[in-house]
């Protein structure tokens, strides 16, 4: 599997020192895993963007450049989620249909800026007709901001909340999401690892209580693995600077091990 380091923290606004750290010390956590859960050997290829990061616009350009050049399937690992921008329109240029599920604690859709931020990359994905509305899964949400919602339901976003995660079984939910992934011609997962909850993964920038544990996020990735039409991921969000124990960057280095 193609790993591609993003060393991003220009679209993080005001919370951004130390996400740029995130790729290196996830990259070296790598080393402390052996097998996969399957009982399969995690054969890693790891390549890496180089960012400016005092100029978002050069930083998008690079990003672009580097994933239309990539052999997929691949994961990349961030940085702030404003990557996801310039990741997903590179990605969706190669295919038809291309859809993507989002794990995240936040809809991401506040603002309008551009280039876009980590509070309005999936805004801006829909509004510039990269990304049709009807082909974002979002999971997780639970802190949602009244200009978010608005643009949600306008725009008949799909999203499972963490209350309906919860009531739901957890296969029903595993179902219902695939249901509509396998449509897809290709699909992306961009997990912001604020979707866990922090007793989980507290390093990060904006931590969401009552959010999934580590298992749970797992349990829906390896579902989603088993689809014909993964073709790209992206983890972000994960702040060394901000963790305790490491334990936020161990569970990103178990998600690339994982998805690999």
């Amino acid at each position: 599997m193609k790993i591609l380091k993003i060393p991003c923290s220009c679209g993080a606004l005001r919370k951004k020192a130390g996400i740029e750290k995130a790729p290196d010390a996830i990259c070296k956590e790598l080393e402390n895993f052996y097998l996969k859960e399957n009982g399969l050997l995690p054969i890693l290829d790891i390549d890496e963007v180089k960012i400016e990061n005092s100029n978002i616009e050069a930083a998008n350009k690079s990003i672009q450049k580097k994933i239309k050049e990539l052999n997929i399937p691949a994961i990349v690992i961030g940085g702030d989620h404003s990557i996801t921008y310039s990741c997903f329109k590179s990605f969706a240029n190669n295919f038809n249909n291309p859809g993507l599920v989002v794990f995240d604690a936040h809809a991401d859709c506040e603002n309008d800026f551009r280039p876009p931020t980590h509070e309005d990359y999936l805004r801006v994905l829909v509004q510039e007709g990269i990304l049709k509305s009807e082909n974002i899964i979002l999971i997780g949400i639970r802190n949602l901001h009244i200009n978010e919602l608005e643009f949600v339901k306008k725009n008949k976003i799909k999203y499972y909340s963490m209350k309906e995660l919860t009531e739901n079984g957890r296969q029903d939910n595993a179902e219902a999401i695939m249901s509509v992934a396998r449509k897809f011609d290709a699909l992306y997962i961009s997990v912001d690892i604020d979707v866990v909850d922090p007793a989980f993964a507290p390093g990060t920038g904006y931590v969401e209580p009552g959010g999934m544990s580590s298992r749970e996020l797992i349990f829906l990735l390896h579902k989603l693995r088993l689809l014909r039409n993964f073709r790209m991921m992206d983890i972000v969000e994960v702040n060394p600077d901000k963790d305790i124990s490491n334990l936020t960057v161990k569970l990103a280095a178990k998600l690339v091990v994982e998805m690999s």
